[in-house]
């Protein structure tokens, strides 16, 4: 079961805003929407792991955050068409766990605690285009935005950020997530409308 806030506050887009793609209505909040109940995870309990085809590769919450953390300043866009613009981030960037990795596989289905899964091209994930999250505006994620840890790939719909990831399994070809095979796009760029198939 879906789980939404009562609605957001935002104005829609001005002609001269080029930086909201088409359809999107500017926030200054940020609206909490989740596709099921929120799990309980801590720090303490919480892991990521990359499964390839040579095995799983698993690293702690120390373990990733050694990795290096870097802060980041992005713009969100949700499907359901709000956007936040100069959100800034902490969190590590997805190139470092990659780096640790061998893989000939291309596609990449993230998996979170609590069922959710998403589907993203690696290519979208690499090259300073994705972190795994641990703060935004300033403070640690809150349970209800994916805390302690989430994906962000803000160059895609919000819905590819998973809250509460877990980790990635490599696959040769593209498959669906969980709202991929609920309708929305297979991939999910909001300059394009990419919302639904």
């Amino acid at each position: 079961m879906a789980t939404f806030t009562r609605g957001f506050g935002g104005r829609r887009r001005d002609r001269d805003d080029t930086r909201l793609p088409p359809g999107q209505t500017l926030v200054a909040d940020w609206p909490v929407m989740s596709a099921g109940a929120t799990p309980t995870v801590t720090p303490e309990t919480w892991s990521f792991s990359i499964r390839t085809e040579s095995g799983l590769h698993e690293w702690s919450w120390d373990e990733v955050r050694a990795l290096g953390v870097e802060d980041v300043t992005v713009d969100v866009h949700c499907v359901t068409h709000w956007t936040k613009l100069d959100m800034p981030w902490r969190g590590v960037p997805l190139d470092k766990l990659f780096a640790q990795v061998d893989t000939a596989l291309g596609h990449c289905m993230v998996h979170s605690f609590g069922g959710y899964t998403t589907n993203v091209p690696l290519d979208e994930l690499l090259g300073g285009r994705s972190w795994i999250a641990f703060e935004a505006d300033g403070a640690p994620l809150t349970p209800e935005h994916g805390g302690p840890a989430r994906l962000l790939v803000p160059h895609l719909y919000f819905w590819k950020s998973a809250k509460w990831v877990r980790g990635i399994v490599m696959h040769g070809e593209d498959e669906p997530g969980f709202w991929e095979q609920n309708g929305y796009n297979m991939h999910g760029d909001p300059w394009k409308e990419e919302r639904y198939w």
